[in-house]
């Protein structure tokens, strides 16, 4: 029995001489785990008795406890037993009068994702010890809630699923392009995401940026369609991640901690590697001082990439230590580059760097110019590492051709400084050809966003060349209205190389100053080194 009349019957007399809720954890067993004294009206759950190992979709815990003056269950009791993921929740109502308890309600999770509430509940039951019995129904609840987690279309195992989260000031139409953003950006880290959810307020909360009533609504959302992580646009502070991480066990992360998990798992030279590090560091040493049981399921971000829990669990003169020690090596390996660089300007080779907005087609351009066979994927930041190909043009002409990694609006204020030796190939490029995404809806703010990068590295008044990309997917309306909003523009196709003659021949113009009337043949080099 998960309650016995005896022990009903003390926790009622208890009650209602104290004038005060009275609860107790009973596990699967039947054993009393822990007890707790509440308020009049509530009941105040600081810290839970350890559950069951394992990844179980509940906690194997129910809770029992008692409502003055026949009170029904509320929505209190309903938002713990989703949140805490509980066994059950049952409510045993005293009689105003003398401590007897002659009903209860009883309240389930849902397994039904399309349900139209996340919780099943039996209202104000008469009571009796064999009414409370349901463990028979846990059980088939559970192995419900199993199936429904297996069957998650596109599944595969270790993947996160997420909810990801816009809740700002700002219009809904902003926000609305900011999730789309997102939503790529998360599919880029491998998740999958089950839902979205965009709110726009009033009044943001200091300590929680949502509200705690909508937070709650938010978290238990989550766990019923089976999310394992909320990704927020916003970036949120250490306070803030670490206030709605204690509601939950499900990872919160923000849109900073999502690029820096996509920059650890992209980056492959030793110098990106410790560029990434570096930006994850200085990143979570202010949450250091956050620290608690919910930080250390923040860490890992996706798939647990990153310093993770071990490194939060130095102090932070150790985590300052190896930030100092990383930008050491790191400017070491900047002496190296610019040797590098010195010797390219020996050969007095043109140099042209590839630029704009992440998942535009660069890299892909790259290769159809030099013949290359430069990873591309559809994907946000498939490129961090730059890449240098030599590009031929007749009369025995060459260039360095660079592809650099996508710029992106809001990128993380450490990882931008992090970058910015990458970006130094820009400097001292001769010619800049911004790449942009004709098919994309927001190609006007992602063109801004690039022009807007480049005057801030103090490169914005090289020559440059703007190219609009992936003209295969456009119509004729569309190419129309492009080339009056941007009429300087050459209009391309990065897998069409019979689109690139004119942009060839722009190059060959701005380089060598005497365009040939011939379009120029190209051959694949080695890479530079």
């Amino acid at each position: 029995m998960w309650v016995t009349t005896e022990l009903a019957g003390v926790m009622g007399e208890i009650s209602f001489e104290i004038g005060r809720q009275v609860g107790v954890f009973i596990s699967r067993e039947g054993a009393v785990l822990d007890v707790i004294v509440g308020g009049p009206k509530e009941l105040y759950i600081e810290s839970l008795p350890p559950s069951r190992g394992g990844d179980h979709l509940l906690r194997g815990i129910r809770l029992v406890h008692t409502h003055l003056r026949t009170e029904p269950i509320n929505q209190d009791d309903l938002n713990d037993l989703a949140l805490l993921r509980l066994d059950a929740q049952i409510v045993l109502h005293i009689d105003e009068s003398a401590p007897r308890i002659r009903r209860f309600s009883q309240a389930l999770i849902n397994p039904d994702k399309k349900g139209e509430t996340p919780w099943l509940v039996n209202e104000s039951v008469p009571f009796s010890a064999e009414r409370l019995e349901v463990a028979d129904t846990v059980l088939e609840i559970e192995e419900a809630l199993s199936e429904s987690k297996g069957s998650s279309r596109h599944q595969t195992s270790g993947q996160e699923r997420a909810i990801l989260v816009s809740a700002s000031k700002e219009s809904l139409l902003f926000q609305k392009d900011g999730m789309e953003e997102l939503r790529e950006l998360a599919e880029s880290a491998g998740v999958q995401v089950l839902g979205e959810e965009i709110q726009k307020l009033r009044t943001v909360h200091p300590s929680t940026l949502l509200s705690a009533d909508r937070l709650k609504v938010l978290i238990i959302h989550a766990l019923q369609v089976g999310a394992t992580i909320i990704i927020f646009e916003q970036n949120l502070t250490p306070a803030q991640v670490k206030n709605i991480a204690a509601l939950t066990d499900l990872k919160i992360i923000d849109r900073t901690q999502l690029i820096l998990d996509i920059f650890a798992r992209r980056a492959h030279s030793s110098d990106g590697k410790l560029q990434v590090e570096v930006a994850q560091l200085k990143y979570l040493l202010p949450r250091l001082e956050q620290r608690s049981t919910a930080l250390s399921r923040l860490t890992g971000g996706i798939g647990g990439r990153g310093p993770g829990e071990t490194r939060l669990e130095e102090d932070r003169r150790r985590v300052r230590d190896r930030i100092t020690s990383l930008t050491e090596k790191l400017s070491k390996l900047g002496d190296e580059r610019r040797q590098r660089k010195e010797r390219r300007q020996e050969n007095g080779l043109p140099i042209v760097s590839l630029v704009g907005y992440t998942n535009v087609g660069k890299s892909t351009l790259l290769n159809q110019l030099t013949g290359s066979e430069v990873l591309t994927e559809n994907k946000l930041f498939a490129t961090l590492d730059p890449t240098s190909r030599r590009l031929r043009f007749p009369r025995e002409r060459e260039i360095i051709l660079t592809d650099t990694v996508g710029f992106i609006r809001n990128l993380p204020a450490d990882l931008k400084r992090a970058f910015l030796s990458t970006f130094d190939e820009l400097k001292d490029a001769h010619l800049l050809i911004h790449v942009a995404d004709g098919s994309h809806p927001s190609i006007e703010a992602q063109i801004k966003q690039v022009d807007s990068l480049l005057t801030e590295m103090e490169i914005g008044e090289k020559p440059k060349l703007l190219v609009i990309n992936k003209a295969d997917l456009l119509d004729d309306e569309k190419k129309e209205s492009l080339s009056l909003l941007f009429p300087e523009a050459i209009l391309i196709s990065a897998t069409h190389p019979d689109t690139l003659r004119g942009l060839l021949g722009q190059m060959e113009e701005r380089l060598f100053f005497k365009r040939l009337s011939d379009p120029p043949d190209h051959v694949a080099m080695a890479p530079v080194p």
